[in-house]
């Protein structure tokens, strides 16, 4: 195997800006694959060939029967795996610390400007909205779209690699023997005798067997691992819409409750005041008719005084002190 450290090292730059759970999918990656795929894939698979041999003398028979077992070495396809899968956040890296030194800049440019100034009014400049005064990326906007858009493709990746695995190394079909690997098998390829075939031997197929169901969980992990940091992304930027609109709502009340202090007591009981049933019920209570047994009313005289009053043949009944007035 290869050196991982200068991979590694960039990944391990991702940890500042990520989210609790990209943290832990990180742990996973260094832990579970790079680490363990580094130090055992050598003894594991390391005689896959040198130790694979089949029961003939047939010339290229061992070859087109290994070539059919192991179209591509496992080890290097899950290599590439991690390579491909670590792209996204290296990319999404990389939009990361653009956005940090660039506002960087801008914060150096705002205290420059405000020593310059001192404290008078200046030019308007954009203010640092992406990251805090240490430099802390806050994942949200632009950068939000961007975490979400390679953890959707770490998603494709990694299930695209686990189903290829599959149908790569299937054997007739059988999607299983792409994961349990066997000690023996019959071969027919190519130049292996046509009637006869071939009986081939693998080395360890215990070992290799749990080695490789080993992989697809960790790859099962890492696909979960996404899944539950983009709901928690999306969870965590509805809460904090909500949180924004309820403090603008707050915000908008407090101002109407400041410019009109008596706005919505009057509106109340101009409500009141207008309602039909409530001058029914109030007509009823108090066995109040006008002239003629007609319903002439008005409103109670603790109600504001800019209201109309309800009149019938320009006579009104006070329903408060049971007083007729003209």
């Amino acid at each position: 195997m290869g050196d991982w450290s200068y991979l590694s090292a960039l990944l391990d730059k991702v940890q500042s800006h990520s989210t609790v759970v990209g943290k832990v999918w990180m742990s996973v990656l260094f832990l579970f694959r790079i680490l363990v795929l580094g130090a055992a894939a050598d003894s594991v698979w390391g005689d896959e060939h040198s130790e694979f041999s089949c029961n003939t003398v047939e010339p290229g028979c061992d070859l087109a029967c290994y070539d059919w077992l192991y179209p591509v070495s496992y080890v290097r396809y899950w290599t590439l795996q991690i390579v491909f899968v670590s792209t996204p956040t290296l990319v999404y890296l990389g939009h990361a610390v653009h956005v940090v030194h660039r506002e960087k800049r801008m914060r150096e440019r705002l205290q420059q400007l405000s020593s310059q100034t001192d404290g008078a009014t200046g030019p308007v400049l954009k203010r640092p909205r992406y990251t805090d005064e240490r430099g802390k990326v806050k994942i949200k906007g632009v950068l939000l779209r961007s975490y979400l858009l390679q953890l959707l493709c770490k998603i494709l990746l990694e299930v695209g690699f686990s189903v290829g695995q599959v149908y790569l190394y299937g054997r007739g079909g059988d999607p299983f023997s792409s994961i349990f690997m066997v000690s023996i098998f019959h071969c027919k390829r190519d130049p292996c005798p046509e009637l006869s075939g071939a009986e081939c031997f693998v080395s360890r197929p215990t070992e290799k067997t749990i080695f490789i169901v080993f992989m697809l969980a960790v790859s099962g992990v890492s696909v979960l691992l996404n899944v539950l940091e983009v709901v928690y992304l999306l969870c965590g930027r509805r809460r904090a819409n909500q949180k924004k609109k309820d403090f603008t709502a707050r915000v908008q009340q407090q101002q109407q409750q400041q410019q009109h202090p008596n706005m919505a007591v009057n509106t109340s009981q101009q409500l009141l005041a207008s309602s039909p049933v409530w001058l029914a019920s109030v007509n009823n209570r108090h066995g109040g008719s006008g002239a003629g047994g007609a319903l002439s009313m008005q409103p109670p005289s603790h109600l504001p005084r800019d209201l109309s009053d309800i009149c019938n043949d320009n006579t009104c009944i006070d329903l408060v002190n049971k007083e007729k007035c003209t």
